[in-house]
């Protein structure tokens, strides 16, 4: 869920609102800025991003060396993520130009990386193959595989493999499917598909009521931590962004409704077995949303970080927070500490 702003939003609140995400998701903060101080309009802001995605992949198509070109290839999938944002905006061409571009980028710096989809899902795995632990990055309700990849490099650079994933409604399949809440199923194919017999999940934003589900109820599930994640929504609470937003990806707001009436992990939390971290930021506060502390106090092996200064996603406060998830994880999947 994205970070929100009430009444009436001009460009340069909305580009405020998305600050730290932006960042947090690895964009440089001076051509962010340089893109949204020229908006002048919400509209704007769709294409303005699609044409900066474009420019990186012009600057991937006149680079010296591979790792140059994939550098602005996987900028331009940041870009072309971003763009989806947009307030009301079509977010099915620009993310199959983030998944195309995540893709090409991918294929340029690691030989070893690989497409992996199924039913309901799609993404890539990456790191050694037959490594000591694989994770399973999980995005939200208007995020993406391409939104994370600073996350996944913490996470390969302590030796585990990673695959990122776009599930129903989300990524690049928000055209063609829509968001559920029995991930769980969703997670089990991707177990499946992997190959492996035990997995890590982390879960960011709405994708931490995804993770922590499906930690309750697939028994692959190893080690789990959430990120912003929700442990109950309140629909009539909800922001009317964020409502709009689920009726998109949902299918229609009676589905929405029911959608946000399923996300309650009260009567989950306790079948996690797990060690779980549970990460929120002090200020993200939305209405309608209960935090994850008592998913940390309920589940049976829940630790809690709460970092006071932290916006949602904790985009402005990473040093607090992501180092120790990525040692959670690690030190959980392969008894190391990394």
């Amino acid at each position: 869920m994205r970070r929100l702003i009430s009444g009436t939003v001009s460009p340069a609140d909305f580009a405020a609102a998305q600050w730290t995400r932006a960042t947090g998701a690895g964009v440089d903060p001076h051509e962010y800025r340089r893109v949204t101080e020229a908006l002048t309009s919400l509209a704007d802001w769709g294409p303005a991003f699609v044409h900066t995605g474009q420019a990186h992949l012009e600057r991937a198509e006149k680079a010296r060396s591979a790792v140059s070109a994939g550098g602005h290839l996987l900028t331009a999938a940041r870009w072309f993520h971003l763009a989806t944002l947009a307030p009301d905006g079509e977010a099915g061409p620009a993310a199959v130009e983030a998944d195309h571009a995540l893709g090409r980028g991918l294929a340029l710096l690691e030989s070893g990386a690989r497409r992996v989809s199924g039913e309901g899902f799609t993404g890539w795995l990456r790191g050694p193959a037959g490594g000591p632990g694989t994770v399973v990055v999980v995005p939200g309700l208007d995020s993406a595989k391409e939104e994370f990849l600073d996350l996944a490099s913490a996470l390969l650079a302590r030796g585990l493999a990673v695959f990122a994933m776009d599930g129903p409604g989300q990524g690049v399949l928000a055209a063609t499917t829509t968001l559920r809440p029995d991930y769980e199923q969703v997670v089990g194919r991707v177990v499946d598909a992997l190959g492996v017999t035990r997995i890590g999940l982390v879960g960011l934003s709405l994708g931490g009521f995804f993770a922590a589900r499906a930690a309750a109820l697939e028994p692959r599930v190893a080690a789990v931590a959430t990120v912003s994640g929700p442990f109950r929504l309140d629909w009539e609470h909800l922001p009317a962004p964020v409502r709009d937003i689920m009726a998109r990806r949902t299918g229609g707001t009676g589905a929405a409704r029911e959608f946000a009436r399923r996300v309650d992990l009260a009567p989950l939390a306790p079948r996690i077995a797990a060690p779980l971290l549970v990460v929120d930021g002090g200020r993200d506060v939305i209405p309608g949303v209960t935090n994850g502390e008592p998913l940390a106090r309920t589940a049976p092996r829940g630790t809690y970080l709460s970092v006071p200064h932290g916006d949602h996603l904790l985009g402005n406060a990473r040093p607090d927070w992501l180092p120790h998830l990525a040692d959670h994880l690690t030190h959980t999947l392969t008894g190391v500490t990394a």
